[in-house]
């Protein structure tokens, strides 16, 4: 392991940079979601600002380019495939209902794009919306795709997003969706990925993050969203989440994981309650969760990869990080409800909406 009293930021960019350019044989499976893992990586360099240093501007030319190839129009509308993994040699863009756009990835190709400070003169701002009706379901979820799979709040969280950098909610019935969200709420506290489910860190994150996003509407206001009683019960799973190692866990007397640092840590950053964090001992956990040729695992002595290596990052941009005053650990502040830096965000906010283009 390298010095845990330093943020060995060097090795981390050099991680993420290597696997940007093709991931190791480790982790080789999550190829069809190529577009998730480039975020995580080009999220990693936005957050350690080497992204300018590490590539050249032809290249992040070339990853522009290769971005907007993966949006594509089906009768459902339009969005961001996961990669070209699923599409057939012979294939030419034409429309296909077996070939649409994904939430998941419609959201992170956004903010990979506004990392890469795209203009987004070729977004079909219109199709996107179109794509967020097709996935809408009756009980208010959102499925990953038009044509149906994973349903759950990671979906409701990835709509609202897509919804907040479009600046416009026309595309979700947004009552039917927070009525679906209070579904998935837990006598536990936290909330989980679907009604009846048990509390998990990461939709907990979702479920509290996109209450955080969403407008005022006729029957619901942000303000009572997420307060009283099922917020302070919020809270205290939360922070009973942080174990005496420092880290989190995802769910009640499970281990610590680096990724539920964020996904615990952030969650209370959006409700106002971020101090209740140790911080001292969570940058201790996740300074000892670093590779000593780079990046960060989920936990000490376990590999790296990117997922968690920027997770990682993101929370200690949102929660300073208590370590004196060693310089490697300032980081730029991030936006805990697009999850993006705020440089990234200010760059989302002047040039996604339809009024910006």
């Amino acid at each position: 392991m390298g010095d845990p009293r330093t943020l060995a930021r060097g090795g981390h960019a050099s991680h993420s940079s290597r696997c940007l350019i093709g991931l190791p044989s480790s982790q080789v499976e999550v190829d069809p979601s190529r577009i998730a893992v480039i975020f995580y990586c080009l999220g990693t360099m936005d957050i350690l600002s080497t992204l300018q240093l590490q590539s050249g501007e032809q290249d992040r030319e070339s990853w522009k380019e290769w971005f907007w190839e993966q949006q594509i129009s089906s009768p459902y509308g339009t969005g961001f495939r996961p990669s070209t993994y699923m599409t057939p040699e012979d294939h030419h863009g034409e429309p296909s209902e077996y070939n649409t756009g994904h939430l998941v990835m419609t959201y992170t190709a956004l903010l990979c794009l506004s990392i890469l400070r795209d203009d987004f003169s070729n977004l079909d701002r219109r199709g996107i919306l179109h794509l967020l009706r097709s996935c809408q379901q009756p009980d208010g979820s959102f499925t990953a795709l038009p044509t149906g799979g994973e349903s759950d709040l990671r979906m409701t969280y990835c709509a609202f997003v897509i919804s907040s950098l479009l600046d416009d909610w026309s595309g979700i019935d947004l009552d039917h969706a927070l009525a679906y969200i209070d579904k998935c709420y837990s006598y536990e506290g936290g909330y989980g990925q679907s009604p009846f489910g048990e509390a998990l860190g990461g939709t907990t994150y979702c479920a509290v993050a996109s209450l955080g996003l969403a407008p005022d509407t006729p029957t619901s206001s942000r303000a009572t969203r997420l307060a009283g009683v099922n917020r302070a019960r919020t809270i205290r799973w939360l922070v009973q989440n942080q174990t005496e190692s420092g880290g989190f866990s995802g769910r009640t007397n499970k281990l610590a994981d680096a990724c539920y640092c964020f996904w615990c840590g952030a969650a209370l950053a959006i409700l106002g309650e971020g101090d209740l964090v140790n911080e001292r001992t969570l940058t201790e956990f996740l300074a000892n969760c670093q590779f000593k040729f780079g990046g960060i695992a989920k936990a000490p002595g376990e590999r790296p990869d990117p997922y968690h290596t920027y997770l990682s990052l993101a929370i200690l941009a949102i929660l300073p990080a208590d370590h004196g005053n060693d310089e490697t650990w300032k980081l730029p502040r991030l936006n805990p409800l697009w999850n993006a830096t705020e440089d990234t965000a200010q760059w989302a906010r002047a040039h996604i909406p339809a009024k910006a283009s």
